[in-house]
């Protein structure tokens, strides 16, 4: 059974709190009002979700992503225009095919769900409404019921005059989908002013079930703590985060007491908190994450958002403090008064009973404020794209922008863990490293600065048991004005898109952790960090193998930093080399392209009658290759070139290739008797998939190469020294195996996609494939007789990417121009 989540509420009657958060992300005992029920489908074993989305659609979606992190499956389905209860459903009817339940996403409730499921079963309802006994039933629409729970009549929000029943719609309702038919497209349409008015003229079988338990519509300030009263008395049964210290006293992980602080239960302390010798919190307070309460302060009744620092003997009672705010020394809070998101009130400011402060608002010292003060928007931005964080810099990116990036990845880590950092030769990457750096010690985090390294080396350094993630800045391949921040996990990997957006949520709301002077970070540097790397590749190949070649070599490094660690490890191989750019330099990236550095190696290939050339790009992930006769190969050409020359099962069992490779290659693969383990067109895809078992290469049709048993990632210098050992046992010419290569015919296009109606192509693009073979591992690959055709949605552009393979060129753009077509006619 599905559920929809209506979350697409603004909140306005809780501002300032959802002045710049939907309500559904409001915490309750510190987790979202929408997690709570999130739980509540998932007790009742209901974990297949839609969430239909409008206000601050993104915020919602960057929290809960699919879902998975909850144990749930989740998607999303969002209003351009308000579209009322039941219109917002509507536009979720895509993903609802059978009966499912409907249930908001900013309420507080316990209530048996299976109750309700049961009841309408029973009674083989077309629409049945959870129901609820309430004191106050005015906000509320009254429902009247017959005997055997058929409704007979109900109102939406009555005056007193009106009242018949204490009995209210609690806007939970198990529908059919039949129901649909009862709800006009592309309007606003209300289930209890419109539908269900409409199924009780019909005469439609539409039953209320009577509930137990607990509910509560959470949509004022004064509900919204009367709400976390309830909850710490037990009325209400939720999970709250933490671990029950004494009775109703809830701690977090890292919170730190001081052992003259006094906690009255009921009360909740989030994690990462720090209260001070004389500070008295409760009963009924609630502290978030990383929230600092410093001594002698005093709070009851009160609910404090994360990150907010509470000075020397603060006073506040019966109020609402949100995220980040600063609160200095002696400062008094009456009754009723609630702060926006990064307020600041100086020492000694009083605020009067029922004061509301919007976001950003500053208060100056000594002053008493007895009316509220009203904000004023801002804007927000998207940070990640495919590969990291880009921008112009000191434009996008400015040294304020990467401190705050920085505080919001480290606040993903522990205190106290180490992370490396390293940059290219630019001075836009050095002067964001060092911003970057700062942001990471503020944080409490420790730093070990490659200064300037490769990626494959910054990956390697990161492997180490003593290190938790990774940073390194560079300037965008094809735009010297801008740069890229990436950011790796502990295996050196690219972070997950999970931890992205952790990121992307602290950074858009700077809940940033923040240390005490002693905590703050320190920097230092990896000790040896190139000759530990040198050293591991060279264990990798047969040394005395390729010396006995005498091979004559050309590498050009493009005034990359590959050029620090290679020549030693080169040297050692007893090659003879021509070394080109061997030295980093933004000049060089700033003025030449990477195409233009092959064609060069080409020609002193052919002139000096070497055996092997190569190009390494600036990152040190990329590699070009040159044949012994001066041929540049393709990246194709290069990938079934390694394919050609693994042997056996010396490496390992698997291949990974991503979905979007030629046949050829996986024909080749099981030449060798190996397995082809087929991954997502992703980079990060291809990585995670090196790390698997068995697996003792992956490579792309872009130049990147992955050797596991040395580095599960992209390493170009890795690639070139593997080659020479490849050839070295084969006892082979390079250009020889490129002759013996079977001929490719791909074809690549493109088609114009608007984001909203991805979804709809790829659904249609499965039904107009029916009868035929299919994979499914990213996007939708269509298998033909000669060959086979892979639509795939681009994650950045509003666009749709075209792959063909077939027996000629002719044939593959054929193909793929068929495809398009296709695509084409569905979004007109």
């Amino acid at each position: 059974m599905k559920a929809v989540i209506m979350a697409g509420g603004e909140g306005t009657r809780l501002r300032p709190l959802t002045s710049n958060a939907p309500k559904p992300l409001l915490p309750l005992v510190n987790k979202p009002m929408m997690e709570h029920i999130v739980e509540l489908l998932k007790s009742h074993e209901i974990d297949d979700i839609v969430v239909t989305v409008s206000f601050m659609a993104n915020s919602i979606r960057n929290y809960f992503g699919d879902g998975s992190e909850l144990g749930v499956s989740m998607v999303y389905a969002t209003e351009e225009t308000p579209l009322g209860t039941a219109g917002s459903v509507r536009n979720a009817m895509d993903h609802l095919t059978e009966r499912f339940i409907v249930i908001s996403g900013d309420v507080l409730t316990d209530i048996d769900l299976g109750r309700v499921v049961g009841d309408h079963d029973k009674n083989k309802a077309m629409a049945t409404i959870g129901l609820a006994h309430v004191d106050n039933p005015l906000e509320f629409g009254i429902v009247i019921t017959r005997d055997d729970g058929r409704i007979e009549r109900f109102l939406e929000k009555p005056t007193w005059g009106q009242v018949f029943s204490d009995t209210i719609n609690t806007g939970i309702f198990v529908l059919e989908p039949e129901i649909f038919d009862y709800i006009e497209p592309d309007r606003p349409v209300d289930f209890s002013g419109d539908v269900f008015p409409k199924l009780l003229t019909d005469d439609k079988p539409l039953f209320g079930a009577v509930v137990d338990g607990y509910w509560e519509d959470v949509g004022t300030l004064d509900a919204y703590v009367s709400a976390h009263k309830d909850i710490l008395d037990g009325k209400v049964r939720v999970n709250i985060p933490g671990f029950e210290l004494t009775d109703g006293v809830w701690v977090g992980e890292g919170a730190d007491l001081h052992p003259e602080a006094r906690i009255l239960g009921p009360s909740v302390i989030g994690d990462n908190c720090r209260i001070e010798a004389g500070a008295t919190i409760g009963p009924y307070g609630v502290l978030g994450t990383n929230v600092r309460v410093r001594s002698d302060a005093g709070l009851e009744r009160t609910v404090v958002h994360d990150n907010a620092y509470l000075g020397d003997s603060v006073r506040l009672r019966g109020a609402v403090v949100g995220r980040s705010c600063d609160l200095r020394k002696g400062v008094r809070a009456e009754e009723g008064v609630v702060l926006g998101d990064e307020c600041f009130i100086g020492d000694e400011a009083l605020l009067a009973t029922g004061v509301k402060v919007y976001p950003f608002k500053t208060v100056e010292a000594g002053a008493i404020v007895n009316t509220s003060i009203v904000w004023e928007s801002r804007g927000a931005r998207s940070l990640f794209g495919r590969d990291g964080i880009v921008g112009l810099a000191n434009v996008d990116v400015t040294p304020e922008f990467a401190a705050k990036v920085a505080m919001a990845y480290a606040s993903t880590l522990k205190k106290g863990t180490t992370v490396v950092t390293s940059r290219d030769s630019s001075r836009s990457a050095r002067m964001l490293k060092r911003a970057m750096m700062a942001g990471l010690n503020a944080a409490g985090i420790n730093v070990e600065d490659l200064e300037v390294a490769s990626v494959p080396v910054t990956r390697f350094v990161i492997r180490r048991p003593s290190v938790d993630g990774g940073i390194t800045l560079r300037l965008v391949a094809d735009d010297p004005n801008s740069v890229i921040i990436r950011f790796f996990n502990s295996n050196g990997l690219d972070i997950t898109e999970e931890t992205q957006r952790k990121i992307e949520r602290l950074f858009g709301r700077e809940d940033f952790r923040r240390v005490f002077p002693g905590e703050i970070g320190d920097i230092g540097f990896a000790p040896r960090a190139l000759e530990h790397y040198a050293t591991a590749l060279e264990s990798t190949v047969e040394i005395e193998r390729i010396r006995s070649r005498g091979f004559k070599v050309v590498i050009d490094y493009a005034y990359g930093s590959a050029s620090f660690a290679m020549p030693n490890v080169l040297a050692k191989l007893g090659l003879e080399v021509l070394a080109v750019n061997p030295f980093a330099s933004t000049a060089g990236i700033l003025g030449e392209d990477f195409d233009s550095h092959a064609d060069y190696v080409a020609s002193l290939v052919r002139a000096s009658g070497s055996h092997l050339g190569g190009v390494i790009d600036p990152d040190g992930e990329r590699l070009k290759l040159v044949d012994d006769e001066g041929h540049l190969l393709t990246d194709t050409e290069a990938l079934l070139a390694f394919l050609a020359l693994l042997p056996g099962k010396v490496l390992g069992d698997t291949v990974a290739l991503p979905v979007s490779t030629t046949d050829a290659a996986a024909k080749l693969v099981a030449e060798q008797g190996l397995e082809v383990r087929t991954t997502k067109i992703s980079n990060t895809a291809l990585m995670e998939a090196s790390t698997m078992a068995g697996v003792g290469f992956a490579g792309n049709q872009h130049g990147q190469f992955i050797l596991p048993g040395f580095l599960p990632a992209f390493d170009a210098a890795a690639s070139f020294v593997k080659m020479l050992d490849l050839l070295a046992y084969h006892e082979k010419k390079l250009s020889e195996t490129v002759a013996m290569q079977p001929k490719v015919h791909l074809a690549h296009e493109t088609v114009v996609t608007p984001w909203e109606q991805k979804g709809a192509v790829m659904r249609s693009l499965m039904e107009l494939t029916k009868g035929r073979d299919v994979e499914l591992v990213d996007g939708v690959k269509v298998l033909h007789d000669n060959g086979w055709a892979l639509a795939l949605p681009d994650l950045e552009e509003p666009i749709t990417h075209v792959w063909a393979e077939a027996g000629t060129d002719a044939d593959a753009r054929r193909l793929a121009q068929e495809y398009v077509r296709r695509i084409r006619q569905l979004v007109m």
